[in-house]
């Protein structure tokens, strides 16, 4: 009997590729090459092994226990009725197999929270994506759109003065013609069955964009009215439309509002972690593939330091190196700039200057350059041009 599932477990090889071995322990790599090293990865991270469907080419990863069943025994799968639920359905499927291999090794999100992100977008939930800036909320939203190749719509309601003409449209007179209105991209979006509508920023919106969103966001209603009285045309929102917010919630994000509950409890929300001091080296690395390891640490020794220094009783600094920046420093000495000169365009301009010896702008001076290459060189000054001790 032809052989059509196979399991296998991963290894990683001496130049840093993933390989397969089968259950006698001899390499198979070179026998099964549709299977993506993204799939290898997480299985070795995670401690699994890979159940290979040989007929499709298609993967999945499962518990190791299962790599103990004997590959010298012909090895059928039952009909679909006695498989789990997860495999029946192909929507769970999708969920906690398929989706995990999409999300691209630049963006560091736990599986699990991932997951969250897909299951909430695939049933059709309202999701607030928050955490602090430049830990990749935008990135994740942009990423699950191309995971679900779906219609996608993106509106920043940070950037708007006019929270009614962008989400409902404008009323425009004309001589030959009379009153016109035309509505807005927004009125569109929410008439294309299926679509994933961005809401970058929604933390920094008007309180009038809350208000017009109230009524299409709740599950209840899911319509937006074109104007404030009774009599008003409502046009619904189409079916299977997923709404994606993102929120900077904090104190140092002054032209951030507090955000109603009301409107808040009509998301799931998804947190964006702040990456710690490894995941931020690695992602430098990989963004930046010529950057020493060395001066990726650098760099990402100085953001943790910012942030533990920030998150501390009483910080010396208002705000703290976000990765966003990070990744722009790891940009500029990939091309050549020194650290210290990265640091004083990408870092110094967030932090005051004034107050001399107890600025924050010379506190984080005093910090880069312990891990600049030439401090002699590039010495901290204060404003009158004298070195500072460090």
């Amino acid at each position: 009997m032809k052989q059509k599932y196979l399991f296998v477990k991963v290894f990683k090889q001496y130049d840093g590729s993933w390989g397969l071995l089968d259950n006698a322990g001899e390499d198979c790599t070179d026998l099964y090459p549709w299977v993506r090293d993204i799939m290898k990865e997480k299985a070795f991270y995670n401690s699994q092994c890979l159940w290979l469907d040989l007929e499709s080419e298609r993967c999945y990863r499962k518990d190791m226990a299962l790599m103990q069943v004997d590959i010298n025994q012909p090895f059928e799968m039952t009909q679909p009725e006695s498989k789990p639920a997860m495999e029946a359905d192909p929507v769970l499927n999708f969920i906690h197999n398929e989706a995990v291999g999409l999300r691209p090794s630049e963006m560091i999100m736990t599986d699990l929270k991932w997951k969250y992100l897909v299951r909430s977008a695939v049933r059709g939930k309202n999701i607030l994506m928050t955490g602090p800036a430049g830990t990749g909320k935008t990135l994740a939203a942009q990423t699950l759109v191309k995971a679900l190749n779906k219609p996608y719509f993106y509106f920043n309601l940070g950037a708007t003065q006019d929270p009614r003409g962008t989400l409902i449209g404008n009323t425009h007179f004309k001589k030959d013609s009379g009153t016109m209105f035309s509505e807005s991209l927004f009125v569109k979006a929410i008439q294309t069955e299926g679509a994933i509508i961005l809401l970058d920023e929604l933390s920094r919106a008007h309180p009038e964009a809350w208000n017009i969103l109230m009524t299409v966001l709740d599950p209840g209603q899911r319509y937006l009215r074109l104007d404030e009285h009774e009599d008003s045309i409502t046009i619904p929102v189409a079916n299977n439309i997923t709404f994606i917010a993102t929120a900077n919630i904090g104190n140092e994000y002054t032209a951030t509002r507090a955000m109603d509950r009301a409107l808040v409890d009509r998301f799931v929300i998804v947190e964006m972690d702040v990456l710690n001091l490894s995941q931020e080296r690695e992602l430098l690395i990989k963004l930046h593939p010529s950057l020493s390891w060395t001066m990726a640490t650098a760099i990402a020794e100085i953001a943790s330091m910012t942030r533990t220094e920030f998150n501390s009783d009483n910080p010396r600094i208002s705000t703290a190196v976000s990765t966003r920046i990070s990744v722009e420093m790891a940009g500029l000495v990939a091309d050549g700039f020194t650290l210290g000169e990265a640091a004083e365009v990408c870092i110094y301009p967030f932090y005051d200057k004034s107050g001399g010896l107890d600025s924050e702008r010379t506190y984080i001076k005093q910090l880069v350059q312990k891990y600049d290459a030439d401090p002699i060189a590039n010495p901290v000054t204060n404003e009158s041009g004298e070195a500072l001790p460090f």
